[in-house]
């Protein structure tokens, strides 16, 4: 299951509030120029892709943010790339066939969302109001206990004292705070939003947010990195496939593809293109055929494998600036290095808070030097390895 977002930890209880929060979200992506236009179009329908997944099993509001993304980059975006007027004309034309057919379903996913907002704003503030009134009964039955008793008129003439309690603050009440009816997952790093290694899961903290407003399940919203299951029999079955390039070696490598299901991505397929290889570089030809394999089989790509016939695993500059294109347009995207050499396989991401960024700031080509400290790239936390699951290899170089 996703985190759960509660708006209120926002600040955002009402409905349109809410709706226009997610719109925001699915505005937030911007177009980096270095990136072949023709990667923007092909993320374009793998947005797509996850959004129907995702509206097909009830997740509503991230179904609704990748809509919004997918219309937000193709009607306003897209045109500032410098290479959109050289896009193949088939190309746009399928592009706009898919906006035509997104454009209602996500109008209709709107209201539906905005009805949702409304009754739980509704309940909100019964829950509140309820929750007001039994403070002020409690208030007046405390002053009224409190209340001494009157005292005998004595001889003097000296009557009881007039003692009238004052109704407690309405700032007061407001300012009460619930515990939360969903907690945040327990399995989740606030300070990464990477998914934690079994070992270091750690019990869940004591929620703080206010239980009147309903959260919202959200993965996409609140940033975490979901799950990459990757099957055991990957790497085996890709050193066999390179195993005559190793010997000889030449780099190897192949692109990762699969399927969104219940908010974790599966790697399904691993595609071996057309390349051309070097003792440290592979380069990859006809990547239509790759775009044909994906389109078949409702593929999304998440991220590539290569080898490293006769160094440890690592990304070299080159691979930072490979993998940089998968990581901006799929977060989770990952990139797999074997070393046969060493028996060593690495699960890297480009670290998301500096590396990321800094990648895709650098102008330089081929292998130069980029600065260790704080570190470009890091070992990904958000893969899971399964061995009930088997990979399926299209190799193309045939």
């Amino acid at each position: 299951m996703s985190k759960r977002v509660n708006f209120a930890e926002f600040g955002i209880v009402e409905p349109q509030a809410r709706l226009k929060h997610l719109a925001n979200h699915g505005n937030l992506s911007d177009i980096d120029l270095n990136i072949p236009i023709r990667r923007y179009y092909r993320s374009g329908m793998e947005m797509v892709r996850m959004a129907h997944v995702y509206h097909s099993e009830g997740n509503l509001e991230d179904a609704y943010i990748l809509y919004m993304k997918f219309m937000t980059l193709f009607i306003e975006k897209i045109k500032s790339h410098p290479e959109y007027k050289s896009v193949p004309t088939a190309t746009k034309q399928q592009n706009q066939a898919k906006l035509k057919e997104v454009l209602p379903v996500t109008e209709k996913l709107k209201k539906t969302l905005l009805g949702r907002y409304e009754k739980e704003y509704a309940q909100f503030l019964a829950n509140k109001e309820a929750e007001r009134a039994r403070e002020e009964a409690a208030a007046r039955e405390r002053a009224k206990n409190s209340i001494p008793t009157a005292p005998a008129t004595s001889h003097t003439g000296a009557t009881s004292v007039d003692f009238t309690p004052s109704a407690p603050s309405s700032e007061l009440l407001d300012s009460i705070v619930y515990p939360n009816d969903f907690p945040s997952d327990p399995n989740r790093s606030s300070s990464t939003g990477l998914i934690l290694p079994d070992s270091e899961k750690k019990p869940a903290g004591r929620p703080t947010f206010d239980r009147n407003l309903k959260p919202s399940s959200s993965t996409l919203l609140d940033g975490v990195l979901r799950t990459v299951v990757v099957p055991i029999d990957t790497m085996t079955s890709f050193l066999d496939l390179a195993k005559s390039n190793t010997l000889n070696n030449v780099e190897t490598c192949a692109i990762l593809a699969g399927r969104l299901a219940h908010n974790q991505l599966i790697l399904s397929h691993m595609i071996l293109p057309k390349q051309k290889g070097t003792s440290d570089s592979c380069n990859t030809m006809n990547e239509e055929e790759i775009f044909d394999v994906q389109d078949q089989h409702n593929l999304i790509t998440l991220g590539w494998i290569h080898t490293h016939p006769s160094q440890t695993a690592f990304l070299s500059s080159v691979d930072l600036h490979t993998h940089c294109s998968y990581q901006m347009m799929m977060p989770e995207a990952l990139a797999i290095v074997c070393a046969p050499k060493y028996q060593e396989t690495g699960f890297f991401c480009l670290t998301p808070n500096y590396g990321l960024e800094y990648i895709a700031q650098c102008r330089q080509t081929g292998f130069h030097p980029h600065p260790n400290d704080p570190p470009l790239f890091m070992e990904a936390q958000h893969i899971s390895l399964s061995d009930k699951l088997k990979i399926e290899v299209v190799d193309l170089r045939r």
